[in-house]
């Protein structure tokens, strides 16, 4: 989301969001002469907050939500977003006390609005009510840029946030930075939204697990757990996604969830109670076999976690897995080809490259084979 602050040097309120690569920040306007630093600091923080409203339409989107039936999920999120089209008016005209009361509403969207216009209201600056307008009306142009796949210019940063959906567009140019290097350009993290990239992702670790197998022998769902014996890597959640699709389950299929529970587990809820009581039982079991004379081992010995992900950032956290993922089959694939070739006289350096190289057509013809799982 878009952060607003004040620089008191210059008495300019400015707004900064961040790209994948750093933070890009923008005048937004002049503030009046003389305007107190509390007054300043609020329109700022109620920006924020009404940046933060309307970015959750983006991460939050009704598509979804489990039910659209009345007063369900669905439909409060769906009322989030079409509020989009009173953010403005709000600003110049918003809800003021009458007779000792205000109307509020209960969208959060709606209300955010209507708390910037009644901070523009109090400081009776024209000028400033109309820069605000206006940057708040590229903020709104932004969200629904990033809706349509688009994550270019003020919609970058939505390349840090996590989504609950997946857009097919961004799947389809996730696949095809991950064809060009399929252990995952920079731009996986700068162009495309986190949780489409996941996707593209699952669907590249599934090729290189089953070309990785095919060489080594190995079970393609134990692959990642081989490889961090070779060198430490994030094996979890990985060989989950990899036992998902092997069940049957599309990329999509695989990935979404694990990111939808990441998201509720962030916002407080449990998403799978069911699953933590097995894990809770599993943990007592692990308790009740150390010896009495042995220290209890701690909670993160055990292991004992609501989500494998971290909730503060799931998508980003399970796409550096996966990528992970597919670096761990490739250290097994050329720790399958030792001896170095003789007769072509290669040295260390060269070997290398052509086992990556191999290694890469290998994966692109199998991800290629099976693209059909990305529809």
């Amino acid at each position: 989301m878009t952060r607003y602050a004040v620089d008191h040097r210059r008495n300019v309120l400015i707004a900064s969001w961040n790209t994948g690569l750093g933070d890009i920040a923008v005048d937004v306007a002049d503030l009046p002469a003389g305007i107190p630093s509390h007054d300043a600091l609020h329109l700022a923080r109620t920006l924020t907050q009404l940046s933060d409203a309307c970015w959750r339409c983006y991460t939050h989107p009704a598509s979804a939500a489990g039910s659209h039936e009345p007063n369900s999920e669905g439909e409060r999120r769906q009322e989030e977003r079409d509020a989009f089209t009173s953010v403005l008016t709000a600003l110049t005209r918003p809800n003021l006390p009458s007779d000792g009361f205000m109307i509020q509403s209960y969208i959060r969207v709606e209300e955010a609005a209507h708390q910037v216009g009644r901070v523009l209201h109090a400081l009776n600056a024209a000028e400033l009510t109309t820069r605000v307008t206006i940057d708040v009306g590229a903020e709104l142009a932004a969200i629904e840029q990033a809706e349509l796949g688009n994550l270019t210019e003020r919609a970058r940063q939505a390349v840090t946030l996590t989504r609950e959906d997946a857009s097919p567009v961004q799947v389809a140019q996730a696949s095809s930075l991950l064809h060009d290097n399929p252990f995952g350009p920079e731009a996986l993290f700068t162009e495309i939204d986190p949780a489409a990239a996941a996707v593209a992702a699952a669907h590249w670790l599934y090729a290189a697990a089953t070309i990785t197998a095919e060489s080594t022998g190995l079970p393609a769902t134990q692959l990642v757990v081989e490889a961090d014996n070779i060198e430490a890597l994030p094996h979890e959640t990985p060989t989950l996604v990899l036992e998902l699709i092997a069940d049957g389950a599309t990329p999509r299929q695989a990935v979404m969830p694990l990111i939808r529970d990441a998201l509720r587990v962030a916002e407080g809820e449990i998403p799978d109670i069911t699953a933590l009581q097995q894990h809770i039982a599993a943990a007592e079991q692990l308790l009740d076999k150390q010896r009495n004379d042995q220290p209890k081992p701690s909670l993160d010995a055990l292991g004992l976690r609501i989500t494998p992900l971290d909730p503060a950032r799931p998508a980003l956290d399970l796409l550096e897995d996966l990528l992970s993922g597919i670096r761990g089959c490739w250290l097994l694939y050329a720790e399958d080809a030792t001896e170095l070739d003789e007769a072509e006289d290669l040295d260390e350096e060269d070997w290398q490259k052509r086992r990556t190289a191999t290694f890469f057509a290998e994966v692109r013809e199998e991800a290629a084979a099976h693209r059909e799982r990305l529809l």
